[in-house]
């Protein structure tokens, strides 16, 4: 038996995604021995399976549904959609699912990169299992970084494991479009990759156990969507508890527990991301088995073991990539003595890219009320607006803002440019801005973002 190979780099970085890129990158800038870990692509799953080719599928299907509505306002138009341009697409601005680029961007920083499985088997040892079946021993002697990220989750339901049902993973990759899609989870991958699909040609049916849409957001957001999608052909079934799946080879079959059975060609679960903490070896850190996230202070170092930082999804601050990025900002500046803001989370910006798009920050109404808040709410609707006149059919939206002590605690902005519109309401919950400071602001007009002021009047 070869015995490992044994390393003493500075820091060890396992888990190359958005915050383990950032964090080993900056790392070496400052002239540190950085060892970077991962199994899979240096990037992470957001280039490659997230981010930004969902976002290419959606823009996709934005034009389909865009050259339908010339006919009555702009002239005529013939849409014959097809997928295999996005498909395309997806090959050229992923490399093929190649990391070469993301791992010379990286090494050319001074980082070294291993290829394989990393995992604590000590408060500061990592051995990394590599794909040939070799082991390299990493002692580092100032920092571990964890960023291991998150893996789609697939609910207990009896008969889906062991069939071939797609993750968001599966569906970036598919050569060519299915004739129909079964998604099980309405939050907003499924929602946003659903629309999309369904514009570009694919009869799309969403299953939902809960009882509405994107069930952390507003309750108008999942209204104005159950609306806008089931108009679009979409069908959509909430309160559907599953009971079982089945597969005979060319379709699956869905049956809900009072009585409805769905079929199609193929199935995307969409049910939610888990943290794998047995796998990365968290109990070597002293985190109980039942963790599902671990436990980190406001500068992202882990409770209970020193020299062990954590940053992105492993957190359980959110599975966002701006999280990600964030978080690592907060570390990087601590590892290095830079002192700056610890991490807060009261202004945490979210946005579902369906169409109409749902931005939203801080807290819900019903949120801010479960914490004993006096909550006060406005709100406005862009299709009773002179907005809705000046850009026309299809731009269904709204902004809601929820308020206490003088000063936004979260607020939703619903329509085409709910997330441009969210920035500054996430500056503006984020800074605590007085109401007052807010209602004196001059609005452009016709603009959607106006909306935030029709809604400061509401309070």
């Amino acid at each position: 038996m070869v015995a490992p190979a044994v390393l003493a780099p500075d820091a060890v970085v396992i888990g190359m995604g958005p915050a383990g890129e950032e964090v080993a990158g900056r790392l070496a800038d400052a002239g540190w021995d950085v060892v970077g870990v991962d199994e899979r692509l240096v990037g992470g799953e957001c280039p490659y399976w997230g981010c930004i080719p969902s976002k290419i599928i959606v823009r996709a299907g934005n034009l389909v549904s865009e050259a339908h509505r010339i006919p009555g306002s702009a002239g005529i138009s013939r849409v014959h959609s097809d997928w295999r341009p996005v498909a395309r697409r997806l090959r050229e601005a992923t490399d093929e699912w190649d990391d070469k680029v993301a791992v010379d961007r990286f090494t050319t920083r001074g980082g070294r990169f291993l290829r394989g499985t990393g995992r604590l088997t000590g408060p500061s040892e990592v051995t990394v299992a590599g794909p040939d079946a070799s082991e390299t021993l990493l002692r580092p002697r100032a920092a571990v970084v964890l960023a291991t990220g998150s893996q789609p989750s697939a609910p207990p339901v009896p008969g889906l494991a062991g069939t071939p049902y797609w993750t968001n993973r599966e569906l970036i990759e598919a050569p060519e479009l299915p004739e129909s899609l079964l998604v099980l989870g309405g939050g907003a991958v499924g929602l946003e990759l659903g629309q999309a699909l369904q514009r570009l040609g694919c009869a799309v049916t969403v299953i939902e156990a809960q009882s509405r849409l994107l069930g952390r957001e507003e309750p108008e957001a999942a209204d104005l969507l159950m609306r806008v999608l089931t108009t679009e052909g979409l069908s959509i079934h909430t309160g559907a508890e599953l009971v079982g799946i089945g597969y005979d080879g060319e379709r699956f079959t869905a049956q809900c527990r009072r009585g409805e059975r769905f079929s199609a060609e193929r199935l995307l679960v969409s049910a939610g991301r888990r943290i794998d903490l047995n796998r990365l070896g968290a109990a070597a850190l002293g985190v109980p088995d039942e963790a599902r996230a671990l436990p980190v202070d406001d500068r992202l170092r882990v409770l209970g073991a020193p020299g062990v930082w954590a940053v992105g999804d492993v957190t359980g601050k959110g599975a966002f990539t701006h999280m990600a990025m964030y978080q690592a900002d907060v570390a990087v500046r601590a590892l290095l003595g830079l002192g700056g803001r610890p991490a807060e989370y009261h202004a945490v910006p979210r946005v579902t890219f369906t169409d109409p798009e749902i931005g939203a920050v801080g807290l819900t109404e019903a949120q801010a009320r479960a914490q004993g808040l006096a909550v006060r709410t406005g709100s406005t609707d862009l299709a009773t607006s002179s907005r809705g006149f000046v850009h026309g059919p299809g731009h269904d939206g709204f902004v809601k803002l929820v308020a206490a002590d003088g000063v936004l605690v979260g607020a939703t902005a619903a329509g085409p440019t709910g997330g441009e519109i969210l920035g500054l309401l996430t500056l503006a919950v984020q800074a605590r801005l007085p109401l007052a400071d807010l209602g004196a602001t001059i609005w452009a007009y016709p603009t959607f973002h106006r909306a935030v002021g029709d809604a400061l009047r509401e309070l």
